[in-house]
Protein backbone atom coordinates (compact mmCIF):
# COMPACT_ATOMS: atom_id res chain seq x y z
CA UNK A 1 0.00 0.00 0.00
CA UNK A 2 1.26 3.52 -1.28
CA UNK A 3 1.36 6.23 1.87
CA UNK A 4 -0.09 9.45 0.93
CA UNK A 5 1.26 12.71 0.36
CA UNK A 6 0.56 15.38 3.25
CA UNK A 7 0.37 18.30 2.24
CA UNK A 8 3.23 20.24 3.97
CA UNK A 9 1.91 23.23 5.58
CA UNK A 10 -1.07 23.14 8.00
CA UNK A 11 -2.50 26.09 10.31
CA UNK A 12 -0.99 25.80 14.02
CA UNK A 13 -2.69 26.08 16.73
CA UNK A 14 -2.03 29.38 18.74
CA UNK A 15 -0.81 31.20 15.34
CA UNK A 16 -3.00 34.05 13.59
CA UNK A 17 -5.68 33.01 11.21
CA UNK A 18 -4.47 32.22 8.00
CA UNK A 19 -0.99 31.37 9.17
CA UNK A 20 1.01 28.27 8.76
CA UNK A 21 3.53 26.24 10.24
CA UNK A 22 5.46 23.67 8.10
CA UNK A 23 5.36 19.77 8.15
CA UNK A 24 8.52 18.84 8.76
CA UNK A 25 8.68 14.58 6.84
CA UNK A 26 11.80 12.64 7.97
CA UNK A 27 11.39 9.29 7.05
CA UNK A 28 12.34 7.98 3.34
CA UNK A 29 8.62 7.20 1.95
CA UNK A 30 5.96 8.91 0.14
CA UNK A 31 5.13 12.03 2.66
CA UNK A 32 7.61 11.78 4.83
CA UNK A 33 6.56 8.07 6.20
CA UNK A 34 8.60 5.52 7.04
CA UNK A 35 9.46 2.66 4.56
CA UNK A 36 9.64 -0.19 6.84
CA UNK A 37 7.90 -1.69 10.21
CA UNK A 38 9.66 -0.81 13.52
CA UNK A 39 9.49 -3.05 16.67
CA UNK A 40 8.80 -1.16 19.57
CA UNK A 41 9.05 -2.92 23.24
CA UNK A 42 8.76 -0.97 26.66
CA UNK A 43 9.80 -2.39 29.50
CA UNK A 44 7.59 -2.61 32.32
CA UNK A 45 10.83 -2.69 35.30
CA UNK A 46 11.13 -2.63 39.21
CA UNK A 47 14.17 0.33 39.90
CA UNK A 48 15.38 0.09 43.37
CA UNK A 49 15.60 3.75 44.63
CA UNK A 50 19.31 5.36 44.51
CA UNK A 51 20.85 2.08 43.22
CA UNK A 52 21.89 3.28 39.73
CA UNK A 53 24.14 0.59 38.81
CA UNK A 54 21.77 -2.33 39.84
CA UNK A 55 19.15 -0.18 37.99
CA UNK A 56 21.03 0.16 35.10
CA UNK A 57 21.87 -3.41 35.07
CA UNK A 58 18.40 -4.20 34.95
CA UNK A 59 17.46 -2.25 32.37
CA UNK A 60 20.40 -3.88 30.47
CA UNK A 61 18.95 -6.81 30.92
CA UNK A 62 15.68 -6.20 29.82
CA UNK A 63 16.83 -4.18 26.48
CA UNK A 64 19.14 -7.32 26.31
CA UNK A 65 15.96 -9.37 26.21
CA UNK A 66 13.80 -7.24 24.59
CA UNK A 67 16.50 -6.87 21.62
CA UNK A 68 16.78 -10.83 21.09
CA UNK A 69 13.26 -11.08 20.18
CA UNK A 70 13.84 -8.15 17.85
CA UNK A 71 13.31 -5.07 19.27
CA UNK A 72 14.65 -1.58 17.32
CA UNK A 73 13.38 0.49 19.91
CA UNK A 74 13.27 0.00 23.39
CA UNK A 75 12.00 2.09 26.39
CA UNK A 76 12.11 1.78 30.13
CA UNK A 77 10.09 3.80 32.60
CA UNK A 78 10.64 7.59 34.15
CA UNK A 79 13.37 7.86 36.50
CA UNK A 80 14.32 4.32 36.27
CA UNK A 81 18.26 4.96 36.77
CA UNK A 82 17.73 6.52 40.39
CA UNK A 83 13.91 5.37 41.02
CA UNK A 84 11.24 7.87 40.97
CA UNK A 85 11.66 8.60 44.70
CA UNK A 86 11.61 12.80 45.13
CA UNK A 87 13.83 13.08 48.40
CA UNK A 88 17.39 10.41 46.70
CA UNK A 89 16.78 11.88 43.31
CA UNK A 90 19.74 14.86 43.66
CA UNK A 91 21.78 12.22 45.13
CA UNK A 92 21.25 9.56 41.97
CA UNK A 93 21.26 12.03 39.29
CA UNK A 94 24.12 11.36 36.56
CA UNK A 95 26.21 13.88 34.80
CA UNK A 96 26.07 15.15 31.40
CA UNK A 97 28.29 17.41 29.15
CA UNK A 98 27.70 20.46 28.02
CA UNK A 99 26.69 18.37 24.42
CA UNK A 100 24.33 16.25 26.50
CA UNK A 101 26.67 13.52 26.36
CA UNK A 102 26.57 11.31 29.79
CA UNK A 103 29.58 9.05 30.31
CA UNK A 104 28.88 7.08 34.03
CA UNK A 105 29.95 4.14 34.14
CA UNK A 106 27.29 2.74 35.86
CA UNK A 107 25.86 3.29 32.95
CA UNK A 108 28.13 0.82 31.11
CA UNK A 109 25.86 -2.31 30.86
CA UNK A 110 23.20 -0.25 29.06
CA UNK A 111 25.71 1.49 26.68
CA UNK A 112 26.84 -2.08 25.64
CA UNK A 113 23.73 -3.47 24.79
CA UNK A 114 22.99 -0.83 22.82
CA UNK A 115 26.09 -0.59 21.12
CA UNK A 116 26.67 -4.54 20.90
CA UNK A 117 23.08 -5.38 19.60
CA UNK A 118 22.75 -2.38 17.49
CA UNK A 119 19.81 -0.78 19.54
CA UNK A 120 18.25 2.33 20.82
CA UNK A 121 17.28 2.10 24.12
CA UNK A 122 15.37 5.25 26.16
CA UNK A 123 15.67 5.44 30.08
CA UNK A 124 14.35 7.54 32.35
CA UNK A 125 16.89 9.23 34.73
CA UNK A 126 18.12 12.42 36.71
CA UNK A 127 20.35 14.60 35.20
CA UNK A 128 22.66 17.01 36.47
CA UNK A 129 23.44 19.72 34.11
CA UNK A 130 27.25 21.82 33.98
CA UNK A 131 25.25 24.59 34.96
CA UNK A 132 23.66 22.63 37.78
CA UNK A 133 20.36 22.13 36.21
CA UNK A 134 18.85 19.18 37.39
CA UNK A 135 16.32 17.84 35.64
CA UNK A 136 14.15 14.51 34.86
CA UNK A 137 14.94 13.41 31.49
CA UNK A 138 15.10 10.46 28.89
CA UNK A 139 18.52 9.31 28.40
CA UNK A 140 19.30 7.56 24.63
CA UNK A 141 21.60 5.27 24.37
CA UNK A 142 22.68 3.64 21.13
CA UNK A 143 25.71 2.94 19.12
CA UNK A 144 27.17 5.97 19.55
CA UNK A 145 26.93 5.86 23.19
CA UNK A 146 24.66 7.56 25.92
CA UNK A 147 23.19 11.20 25.65
CA UNK A 148 20.36 13.32 27.14
CA UNK A 149 17.50 13.02 24.71
CA UNK A 150 14.61 15.21 25.97
CA UNK A 151 14.39 17.03 29.34
CA UNK A 152 10.75 16.71 30.83
CA UNK A 153 8.43 20.21 30.54
CA UNK A 154 5.86 19.54 32.27
CA UNK A 155 6.30 19.30 35.91
CA UNK A 156 4.10 17.29 38.28
CA UNK A 157 3.66 19.01 41.46
CA UNK A 158 6.55 18.36 44.06
CA UNK A 159 8.74 17.49 41.05
CA UNK A 160 9.41 21.36 40.25
CA UNK A 161 11.01 21.83 44.10
CA UNK A 162 13.86 19.08 42.36
CA UNK A 163 13.73 20.01 38.85
CA UNK A 164 14.14 22.10 36.34
CA UNK A 165 11.83 22.67 33.44
CA UNK A 166 13.00 20.98 30.19
CA UNK A 167 13.33 23.88 27.73
CA UNK A 168 13.18 22.39 24.17
CA UNK A 169 11.23 19.68 22.85
CA UNK A 170 12.85 15.81 22.37
CA UNK A 171 12.78 13.88 18.95
CA UNK A 172 15.04 11.06 17.35
CA UNK A 173 14.80 8.86 14.34
CA UNK A 174 15.15 5.38 14.24
CA UNK A 175 15.15 3.42 10.98
CA UNK A 176 13.47 6.33 9.54
CA UNK A 177 10.36 6.48 11.72
CA UNK A 178 10.54 9.96 13.63
CA UNK A 179 9.60 10.02 17.58
CA UNK A 180 8.48 12.67 19.84
CA UNK A 181 9.62 11.70 23.39
CA UNK A 182 7.55 13.08 26.20
CA UNK A 183 8.00 11.88 30.33
CA UNK A 184 4.63 11.20 32.35
CA UNK A 185 2.73 14.73 33.03
CA UNK A 186 3.53 15.88 29.41
CA UNK A 187 0.69 13.51 27.96
CA UNK A 188 -1.22 15.48 29.77
CA UNK A 189 -0.91 18.80 27.73
CA UNK A 190 -2.48 17.80 23.98
CA UNK A 191 0.16 20.88 22.74
CA UNK A 192 2.95 18.44 23.55
CA UNK A 193 2.32 15.82 21.43
CA UNK A 194 0.98 17.71 18.67
CA UNK A 195 3.84 20.19 18.66
CA UNK A 196 5.75 17.03 17.87
CA UNK A 197 3.38 15.23 14.93
CA UNK A 198 3.13 19.07 13.06
CA UNK A 199 6.96 18.32 13.04
CA UNK A 200 7.10 14.77 11.25
CA UNK A 201 6.25 12.92 13.81
CA UNK A 202 5.14 8.93 13.70
CA UNK A 203 5.06 7.85 17.49
CA UNK A 204 4.88 9.79 20.69
CA UNK A 205 6.42 8.18 23.74
CA UNK A 206 5.89 8.67 27.64
CA UNK A 207 8.18 7.40 29.94
CA UNK A 208 6.39 7.35 33.25
CA UNK A 209 5.64 6.76 37.03
CA UNK A 210 1.56 6.87 37.46
CA UNK A 211 1.12 5.75 41.10
CA UNK A 212 -0.99 3.09 41.79
CA UNK A 213 -4.99 3.54 40.97
CA UNK A 214 -4.51 6.66 38.48
CA UNK A 215 -3.07 4.44 35.46
CA UNK A 216 -6.14 5.11 33.88
CA UNK A 217 -5.79 8.79 33.04
CA UNK A 218 -2.52 7.66 30.73
CA UNK A 219 -5.20 5.16 28.66
CA UNK A 220 -7.27 8.43 28.45
CA UNK A 221 -4.70 10.80 27.47
CA UNK A 222 -2.69 8.64 25.17
CA UNK A 223 -5.46 7.19 23.52
CA UNK A 224 -6.59 10.67 22.41
CA UNK A 225 -2.94 11.85 21.83
CA UNK A 226 -2.52 9.09 19.17
CA UNK A 227 -6.15 9.64 17.80
CA UNK A 228 -5.78 13.41 16.96
CA UNK A 229 -2.40 13.38 15.99
CA UNK A 230 -2.95 10.20 14.42
CA UNK A 231 0.41 8.72 15.76
CA UNK A 232 1.49 5.56 17.43
CA UNK A 233 1.56 6.15 21.32
CA UNK A 234 3.18 4.34 23.80
CA UNK A 235 3.18 4.29 27.36
CA UNK A 236 5.59 2.74 30.07
CA UNK A 237 4.98 2.54 33.81
CA UNK A 238 7.12 1.07 36.28
CA UNK A 239 5.71 -1.72 39.26
CA UNK A 240 7.03 -1.38 42.64
CA UNK A 241 8.79 1.54 44.36
CA UNK A 242 9.09 3.29 47.68
CA UNK A 243 6.15 2.57 50.32
CA UNK A 244 4.57 5.68 50.09
CA UNK A 245 4.17 5.84 46.55
CA UNK A 246 4.46 2.38 44.49
CA UNK A 247 2.84 2.21 41.14
CA UNK A 248 1.44 -0.88 39.26
CA UNK A 249 2.77 -0.94 35.99
CA UNK A 250 -0.27 -0.64 33.08
CA UNK A 251 2.20 -0.09 30.42
CA UNK A 252 0.29 -0.48 26.74
CA UNK A 253 0.34 0.79 23.31
CA UNK A 254 -1.99 2.64 21.04
CA UNK A 255 -2.88 3.02 17.43
CA UNK A 256 -2.77 5.91 14.80
CA UNK A 257 -6.85 5.75 14.66
CA UNK A 258 -6.88 5.71 18.71
CA UNK A 259 -7.18 2.03 19.50
CA UNK A 260 -5.44 0.57 22.13
CA UNK A 261 -2.77 -2.51 20.30
CA UNK A 262 -1.82 -4.10 23.99
CA UNK A 263 -1.83 -3.68 27.56
CA UNK A 264 0.57 -5.01 30.36
CA UNK A 265 -1.88 -5.54 33.31
CA UNK A 266 -0.82 -6.59 36.88
CA UNK A 267 1.72 -5.61 39.25
CA UNK A 268 4.63 -8.02 37.73
CA UNK A 269 7.69 -6.92 35.54
CA UNK A 270 7.49 -7.55 31.77
CA UNK A 271 7.90 -6.42 28.20
CA UNK A 272 5.25 -5.22 25.77
CA UNK A 273 5.84 -5.18 21.96
CA UNK A 274 4.13 -4.35 18.70
CA UNK A 275 5.56 -4.17 15.14
CA UNK A 276 5.20 -0.19 14.08
CA UNK A 277 3.73 -0.41 10.57
CA UNK A 278 4.07 2.17 8.11
CA UNK A 279 1.32 0.91 5.69
CA UNK A 280 -1.02 1.42 8.96
CA UNK A 281 0.29 4.85 9.41
CA UNK A 282 -0.92 5.71 5.78
CA UNK A 283 -3.82 4.14 5.70
CA UNK A 284 -5.51 5.67 8.44
CA UNK A 285 -3.91 9.24 7.70
CA UNK A 286 -5.79 8.44 4.23
CA UNK A 287 -9.06 8.73 6.07
CA UNK A 288 -8.10 10.93 9.44
CA UNK A 289 -7.16 13.65 7.78
CA UNK A 290 -6.68 15.83 11.33
CA UNK A 291 -3.41 16.78 11.26
CA UNK A 292 -3.01 17.96 7.94
CA UNK A 293 -6.39 20.55 8.43
CA UNK A 294 -5.49 21.59 12.04
CA UNK A 295 -6.89 25.39 12.37
CA UNK A 296 -6.11 27.88 14.60
CA UNK A 297 -9.12 28.29 16.97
Amino acid sequence: MSAPTLPTTVTAPGTPAGSTRTVVPDGDGPGGLPVTPLRLTVVQARAVPGQVATNSRRAADGALRAARRGARLIVLPELHVGGYHLPGVPAAAVPADDAGAVTDHRLAPLAEVAATRRVTVLVGAAVRHPDGRLTNSVLVADPAGIRVGYDKQHLWQDEATVFTRGRSAGTLTVDGWRIGLGVCYDMSFPEHARASALAGGHVYLAASAFAAGTEHRAGVYLAARALENTVYTAFVNPVGGPPERPCRGGSALWGPDGRRLGVRRGDREGMLSHDLDPAELARVRGFLRMLAQVRAG
